[in-house]
C-alpha cells in the first residue's frame, strides 16, 4: 500500500469522475429521448394507446387527492 502515491490518487480520483460523467450523459441521453417522445405524443391528433392510460391513471389520482386537499383547506380555515 506504501507504493500508492499522488499519481495513483490522481488516476483513481479522474477515472471515477469520467465514470460518473459517462452514466450521466447515458441517463441524461436517455431523458431527452423519453421527453421527446412525449411531446411528439401529446400533439398528435389521435393519441396512442399508453399515452391514454397514463393520462386515465393521472387523472384518477388526481381525482382521488382532490378531496382529500379541500377537507384540509377548509378544516384550516
Amino acid at each position: 500500500m506504501s507504493d500508492f502515491s499522488a499519481f495513483g490518487l490522481l488516476g483513481l480520483c479522474i477515472g471515477f469522475l469520467w465514470g460518473i460523467g459517462c452514466s450521466l450523459a447515458i441517463l441524461y441521453s436517455i431523458y431527452l429521448g423519453g421527453y421527446r417522445r412525449a411531446v411528439r405524443d401529446s400533439l398528435e391528433i389521435e393519441k396512442p394507446r399508453r399515452f391514454r392510460e397514463v393520462l386515465k391513471k393521472i387523472e384518477a389520482k388526481r381525482a382521488r387527492k382532490a378531496p382529500s386537499e379541500a377537507n384540509h383547506t377548509t378544516s384550516a380555515l
